[in-house]
């Protein structure tokens, strides 16, 4: 059994979701926005930033792989479920709940530059630059974490705790 404490709470994300909206929402004003979350961890977040975003948005899924049951990545990274529409001259933002390692990401938006986006931005709400092996720019991050086994808010281990308002370090017993 895994006990799992609080690292960032379920006001302090939605504060920060607030923000990252507002400013999207600006930067974009005018234009609609093709959000991709990436399955399933980026779901809790993408959902609630489209909700407070005040543009258009558009919503779109890809699902890759590299974590399976493990708590460390395997550093392959395959796509197991991809777009439904194309890309192509559309404002594309890359919602991702984590950045860790930079692997996935960095495969990911290789593949979605070559489908010739007209803009592509990447955002995280969380971002664990200690784990960093491939750099990744990032638009924008909704908190800098230091290198812990989180879940909640779409973050999980071993498909458990997605569903946790907050972000929580877990600690094997």
């Amino acid at each position: 059994m895994e006990k799992i404490s609080v690292m960032i709470t379920q006001e302090e994300i939605e504060k920060r979701i607030d923000e990252m909206a507002k400013e999207i929402s600006h930067v974009y004003e005018g234009k609609t926005v093709h959000m991709i979350g990436i399955l399933k961890g980026s779901v809790f977040f993408m959902c609630e930033l489209a909700k407070r975003m005040t543009i258009p948005v558009t919503l779109d899924f890809m699902s890759v792989s590299s974590y399976g049951n493990d708590t460390k990545s395997s550093g392959v990274v395959k796509i197991v479920k991809d777009l439904d529409e194309p890309i192509e001259g559309k404002e594309v933002i890359l919602v991702e709940d984590i950045l860790d390692s930079g692997r996935t990401l960095s495969y990911v938006c290789e593949i979605l530059k070559a489908r010739k986006p007209s803009t592509l931005k990447v955002i995280t709400l969380l971002d664990k630059p200690d784990r960093r092996v491939v750099p990744v720019f990032l638009d924008m991050k909704g908190f800098e974490i230091p290198d812990k086994f989180i879940v909640g808010y779409g973050l999980d281990y071993a498909q458990k705790y997605r569903n946790l308002p907050y972000i929580g370090v877990v600690e094997e017993e």
